[in-house]
């Protein structure tokens, strides 16, 4: 019997989610469809309300039978078992070879420390690959090796450290960390409150003479305070208290352990010395340490929302439905997650496009700024391939589906984007590193200084300490990396370029060469077939003679499933009459596939005929078409230079760049496109293996090498470069190997984006600076009672809001050697 016809009673005394008995006068309940049904612990009320956040509760309504349970001891270890499901994880987990992928939203992080560990926690697990913590949207990406490890068992690790977690669904994810914005609003505007009719009651104390305020107004001001100053420690200062018991269960020192001894002690003294009426009061240095650090991490979490935002913006892209033409030409509504290759479906103007795809009918321009960064609209025509996510301006459009749902371009950007918090640079790693050692370090200086001052002046050695703790916390060290990451992904996602590995921004900021290839990344890609030469046919395959018109069919038919740029120039020749088999694709040199009983080649001329192959007529880009090894036909081929090319070039000279090109094509026309863009270091006939052998030869001579390509053929360079960049036309397997992504077709972008990365260098060694010399400074002034502790607590907020505010600077666009307006150091040389 499934779960949906159980019977009444049934369900009144059985769990809804295990199916034990139900405790009487349980209070743990799940909401479902306007019923409410009862749950039979805490752990089941945590997976229950897990599984409809994520999107899940499809689960609840279409399940069979009730998962097995567990007996008493195993229970709290296997809670979230109903996650191992594969009908469950079919809809958020991804397999990518034997290694699988998931999507978490993760409850609780607050800060650098939460995600330093719980990646250092899961990492340590035996069969996770990977972990990555996205701090800006509280999202975590982890890689799982599913023989070694099951999903359940990571989610029972985060939950087991204090971090409840969930699937990703974009709609849920939002509405929580509004939820959380909401409720830290509340929280600090409690302290705002509290703080200032505290120092009211303050002041008067504070400049009063001895014995002018009255004993009865004193202890009136007291008690005023301590009232005041309760929901401040109760309610504001509640998260700090719960993330140190969090810690220090999982034996972790985190920044709110001496955060919360400092707020805590400082309550508890001031306390007791209004109950016994002995001892100093500073529930004023309370409420005002209370509300500076809630500040500074409200401040600090909208500008890491507002930096990523564009890029969490991705998850929501694809529009909710869309509408499918039927076979009949009728028009249905549906879900766009529900789309399939090969559909059919209408976009009328004002609408997203719901999915990847061709236009089948219709002329319109779309807007595609989200996903590019361009903000003018382009236009699209018949034939044109559309992005899901692209917003339709002026016309209806038909569009036949290529790929939906997961599969589309905007949900693999938002998967790379995600892949680029998979690691740290090894800057981010050291200040991680510094922070948590310094917390530690800052626990054994207080205690020293407590000792010291016991015998010092043992009425101050307190609120000496309290000041040490609070002046030196180091919130400011842990926001300094994070936060200049974030801005400047952010920054560089809105101008279309895509950072999917966190070592690119080192990388490019200490790049010394760039290598580019030819086709495709200099020039457009969108190669034509300028011309046709018949070769008079000789030798044994004589037989095989054809005209013009069959030469480009054949050729066309060899390059059918083919992604190159080349591919695209033979497509408007085929002829379906014309069918290759065993089509062999060799990178770098050619195709090859078999008609009619014979072995045809389409490529470099020695590849096509070998060793005895003639030359090419004249320069330019010529591909040899030859059956059985001999020549049929020679293709000319034309390939457009993008308008800034030229200007890119100049550009990253500017930036004390050398600029090299690094093409497989012939000599000719690799010299030609050289010499038009005045680069002196070019290579011709390059192969795949000669493309990695040089740069390893440049990187052994010390060169720090950017490789900026887009096919197949550039796969293994890219892979071998300190930094890669896959133009946004490259094929898939470029793009998923490369460590950032253009999303844009201008070249420029690879000049900001060096900018921005010398820029994030520059900023986050301003920020470590910045933080540590304030420490430095700091603490021995706090040690010696130079400091009172509301002094402490606003040059601790301070210093955090310097290095939040200093990071921001990196969302600011600047003049960069775009802008400048100096003369060209090359001019332009027209093409003869």
């Amino acid at each position: 019997m499934s779960v949906m016809e159980q019977s009444p009673a049934s369900v009144a005394i059985g769990c809804y989610h295990c199916g034990n008995p139900v405790p009487d006068g349980a209070p743990w309940r799940l909401t479902l469809d306007e019923q409410v049904h009862p749950l039979c612990c805490p752990g089941c009320e945590a997976v229950a309300h897990a599984i409809v956040a994520g999107g899940l509760a499809g689960y609840y309504r279409f399940r069979t039978e009730l998962p097995e349970r567990p007996d008493e001891a195993q229970a709290r270890a296997e809670t979230w078992q109903v996650f191992d499901d594969p009908a469950l994880q079919s809809e958020f987990v991804h397999a990518d070879g034997d290694e699988l992928t998931a999507t978490l939203a993760v409850d609780g992080i607050t800060c650098a420390a939460c995600a330093w560990l719980i990646e250092h926690r899961l990492n340590a697990l035996d069969g996770v690959t990977s972990s990555a913590v996205n701090l800006s949207h509280h999202r975590l990406q982890v890689g799982w090796d599913p023989a070694r490890i099951a999903l359940s068992q990571l989610l029972a690790e985060l939950a087991a450290i204090g971090y409840s977690a969930q699937p990703y669904e974009p709609d849920q994810a939002a509405q929580r960390l509004r939820q959380e914005e909401r409720m830290g609003v509340r929280r600090l505007i409690v302290a705002a409150v509290a703080m200032m009719q505290v120092m009211m009651f303050s002041v008067p104390i504070y400049v009063s003479a001895p014995g002018e305020l009255s004993a009865n107004f004193l202890a009136l001001f007291h008690w005023l305070s301590f009232a005041l100053a309760t929901p401040v420690v109760l309610f504001s200062a509640a998260p700090f208290f719960r993330n140190a018991l969090r810690d220090l269960r999982t034996r972790t020192l985190g920044m709110d352990v001496p955060v919360s001894l400092a707020i805590g002690g400082a309550y508890l003294a001031s306390g007791y010395a209004v109950l016994s009426g002995q001892g100093e009061v500073y529930f004023d240095s309370v409420s005002m340490f209370t509300f500076f650090l809630l500040f500074g991490r409200y401040i600090e979490m909208r500008a890491r929302r507002r930096s990523g935002h564009s890029g969490n913006a991705l998850a929501g892209v694809l529009p909710a439905s869309a509408v499918r033409l039927e076979a009949d030409g009728a028009e249905r509504v549906l879900p766009a997650n529900r789309l399939a290759p090969g559909d059919r479906v209408l976009v009328r103007p004002g609408h997203g496009v719901p999915a990847d795809g061709m236009i089948e009918d219709g002329t319109s321009s779309l807007d595609e700024s989200m996903l590019t960064g361009e903000a003018q609209p382009v236009t699209r025509g018949v034939g044109d391939a559309v992005t899901g996510g692209s917003h339709n301006v002026d016309s209806p459009l038909v569009v036949r589906v290529t790929h939906a749902g997961r599969e589309a371009r905007a949900t693999a950007i938002l998967d790379l984007t995600d892949r680029a918090f998979a690691s740290r640079p090894r800057i981010a790693e050291l200040a991680s590193r510094w922070a948590h050692l310094f917390v530690l370090r800052l626990l054994v200086v207080s205690a020293g200084v407590a000792i010291a001052w016991t015998f010092i002046d043992p009425s101050r050695a307190l609120w000496v300490t309290l000041s040490v703790l609070v002046v030196t916390c180091p919130c400011a060290l842990a926001l300094a990396t994070p936060t200049a990451l974030t801005a400047s992904h952010g920054r560089l996602r809105r101008r279309g370029v895509l950072i999917t590995r966190a070592h690119a921004l080192e990388g490019l900021a200490q790049a010394t060469r760039v290598v580019f290839d030819k086709t495709g990344t200099l020039t457009t890609g969108r190669m034509t077939l300028t011309e046709t030469r018949l070769v008079d046919a000789a030798g044994p395959a004589a037989d095989d003679a054809c005209d013009a018109k069959r030469a480009r069919a054949i050729a066309a038919a060899l390059e059918a499933h083919s992604e190159h740029p080349i591919a695209r120039a033979f497509a408007p020749h085929r002829d379906l009459a014309v069918h290759a088999e065993a089509l062999l694709s060799r990178p770098g040199e050619g195709v090859e596939g078999r008609l009619a009983g014979r072995t045809w080649r389409l490529g470099k001329h020695a590849f096509a005929a070998g060793t005895e192959a003639p030359a090419p007529p004249d320069a330019g880009r010529w591909l040899l078409l030859a059956c059985e090894g001999q020549p049929r036909a020679w293709f000319a081929l034309d390939d457009a230079l993008r308008d800034d090319a030229l200007e890119s070039v100049q550009a990253l000279r500017r930036l004390g760049l050398s600029v090299e090109l690094l093409s497989g094509d012939q000599a000719p026309a690799v010299e030609d496109l050289a010499r038009r863009l005045g680069i002196d270091d070019w290579r011709s006939g390059a192969s795949p293996e000669d493309k990695l052998t040089h740069i390893e030869a440049l990187q052994s001579q010390g060169e720090s090498v950017v490789m900026v390509g887009d096919g197949i053929n550039d796969v293994p360079v890219l892979a071998g470069a300190e930094v890669s960049i896959a133009m946004n036309g490259a094929t898939d397997l470029a793009r998923t190997r490369a460590d950032a992504v253009l999303l844009s077709s201008q070249l420029t972008r690879i000049v900001e984006a060096i900018e921005v990365s010398r820029a994030t260098r520059r900023i986050i060694r301003q920020n470590l600076g910045w933080a540590l010399c304030y420490n430095l400074f700091a603490l021995p002034l706090a040690a010696c009672g130079l400091v009172p502790p509301w002094l402490a607590a606003i040059g601790m907020s301070a210093s955090s809001l310097v290095v939040v505010g200093n990071a921001l600077r990196l969302g600011r666009a600047r003049r960069g050697v775009l802008d400048e307006a100096t003369a060209p150091l090359t001019p332009p040389v027209e093409a003869p």
